[in-house]
């Protein structure tokens, strides 16, 4: 079992930054993916950006450059920092972890994942 808790979230003008994070309890393994979703009303849930417990990293086309993602495994916590932000970025974030096993599906897919957060609103002005 796995609990997610996320915060960092809130209201930013465009170029501005924000730093999200997640902060992981429970007893299952360690998540061998860890990721950022982020979904706008009315849209789908689309992949931002994962993390590997061996430390790759991917993000998608549109925030390469200007999000990091991390991981602090002594504190169990997920980060996602995010720069430039772009009103386009407006979304609730969510993060999410894997069961902690070395599986064939992607990262990058919302069904890899039974764990996920609650969300943190992001909103970026023009």
């Amino acid at each position: 079992q796995v609990q997610l808790v996320e915060s960092g979230g809130g209201s930013v003008q465009a170029g501005g930054s924000l730093r999200l994070s997640c902060a992981a309890s429970g007893d299952s393994a360690e998540p061998v993916c860890m990721a950022w979703f982020r979904q706008a009303p009315g849209k789908e849930r689309d992949w931002v950006a994962f993390v590997r417990i061996d430390g790759p990293s991917l993000y998608t086309d549109s925030v390469k450059g200007r999000f990091t993602i991390s991981r602090d495994r002594a504190k169990n916590t997920l980060y996602l920092q995010m720069n430039s932000l772009k009103p386009e970025d407006a979304a609730m974030y969510y993060c999410a972890a894997d069961r902690g096993r070395y599986e064939y599906s992607s990262c990058a897919s919302t069904g890899r994942y039974p764990y996920w957060g609650q969300g943190t609103q992001v909103t970026v002005s023009s």
